[in-house]
């Protein structure tokens, strides 16, 4: 099990849940951040301080959004397991279904 960020990151990622993450396992893509699955420690340290209620405890993740369960895993399918965030940097890229969607907010 593992926590998920869902659709309300995509084109905010305030960050606020990098900073909180004791085993930096959230990666930069270009329009959200995703936890990666085999890194994360399941401590839900990043959920409480998401201002915009993105992220979810696999089991609590909403139906709607449901996608981002196998978008926030398939995102690693090519980068692996770098083992941080930090090391890694911002990525520049996103999971396709986070690229084809339209911009949100404003």
């Amino acid at each position: 099990m593992t926590y998920i960020i869902a659709l309300p990151c995509v084109d905010v990622m305030d960050r606020a849940c990098v900073d909180e993450c004791p085993v930096d396992c959230i990666y930069e893509g270009e329009r959200t951040l995703y936890i990666h699955p085999d890194e994360c420690v399941d401590c839900g340290a990043c959920e409480p301080v998401c201002p915009v209620e993105a992220i979810y405890y696999e089991d609590d993740l909403p139906e709607e959004w449901s996608v981002f369960e196998s978008v926030n895993a398939e995102f690693f399918d090519d980068i692996g397991s770098p083992g941080g965030a930090q090391r890694l940097g911002p990525t520049g890229s996103d999971h396709p279904y986070v690229a084809g969607l339209p911009p949100q907010g404003e």
